[in-house]
């Protein structure tokens, strides 16, 4: 009962999060735009009441998050949220008004099932409650140097389509180690109560790195289309989170003969996604037209996220 709990929150958690990221795409259109980080993009995104939504979409995934993380384990949950992808797919179509061609429902299909056999077959499980230092210090910081590349390599390159990946990877890694770091402090306090919880480094850990992400996700959805960005967020946190589970937690997957299936699943997920992110979508009859900024225009035909 508690495993299957733990996958309903995840998929609660995948759902959640994609609207909440639609709705931060469009709300990163509207305000201006600007070719290096710039601080003041939270500011201007504060004022945008359509980011205000999308952020409480964010803090109801972040709250299906934990419940799946303390019911089940990292390995298992944080993959589901490949789910996102096609759950963002979908709500883009409804919100930048574009219809959903046929062809996607086959991409889906690819996506749910490979991930479906991939879980299936690997059978995550195990694990310690708390990792130990020295895994946390491996963790922190080889996440964090990764992080820093990906953003300096992004920050040499023109606004695009290459640096909305660069960030959408970093961003990916952060949301991986928050989600690590999350599971551990959700673990404190449902074994040591409140006060512990909030005596956990970690309580404090996940929130700094998750406003990290949330920063470095924000400028990579200005950086170009959300269909550049989100594949490498979904994708690599699914990925990223499941070596963590490993890693840190000392979470046990099937090995043998079981990697054929787990092969063939992964294969499955990366044709689905792949072929979400290239797909056209046409705008709807009598739909408004998306808006666009001047340096990174959003091309209208393009399928998304889903991040």
């Amino acid at each position: 009962m508690t495993a299957v709990l733990s996958v309903v929150f995840a998929v609660c958690a995948a759902v959640s999060n994609a609207l909440g990221t639609v709705l931060q795409r469009r709300a990163a259109l509207i305000v201006p735009q600007s070719v290096g980080f710039r601080l003041g993009l939270m500011w201007d995104l504060l004022r945008t009441p359509v980011w205000l939504f999308g952020i409480l979409g964010v803090v109801f995934a972040a709250v299906f998050q934990a419940l799946a993380l303390v019911t089940g384990p990292l390995a298992v949950v944080q993959p589901i949220f490949v789910l996102e992808l096609p759950a963002a797919l979908m709500i883009s179509g409804l919100v930048f008004r574009r219809r959903m061609p046929a062809l996607a429902w086959i991409w889906v299909a690819c996506l749910v099932v490979g991930l479906g056999t991939a879980l299936a077959a690997a059978a995550p499980g195990g694990g310690s409650l708390q990792p130990a230092v020295g895994l946390w210090l491996l963790a922190l910081t080889s996440c964090g140097g990764a992080m820093v590349l990906l953003c300096a390599s992004a920050l040499r390159r023109p606004v695009g389509r290459a640096r909305a990946v660069c960030l959408g990877l970093a961003a990916a890694i952060g949301y991986a180690l928050t989600a690590a770091l999350m599971k551990s402090a959700t673990d404190t306090l449902d074994h040591e109560g409140v006060a512990a919880f909030f005596g956990a480094w970690q309580t404090y850990g996940f929130a700094a790195v998750g406003v990290c992400a949330l920063f470095v996700l924000e400028n990579a959805m200005q950086a170009g289309p959300l269909v550049a960005s989100q594949p490498a967020l979904t994708l690599g946190d699914a990925l990223i989170s499941l070596s963590l589970g490993v890693t840190l937690y000392n979470e046990t997957v099937r090995a043998g003969w079981w990697l054929v299936p787990e092969i063939a699943g992964v294969a499955l997920v990366a044709l689905g996604a792949i072929g979400l992110s290239r797909l056209q979508m046409a705008p709807q009859e009598g739909g408004g037209e998306d808006v666009s900024p001047p340096a990174a225009p959003e091309p209208a035909p393009t399928a998304s996220r889903s991040e």
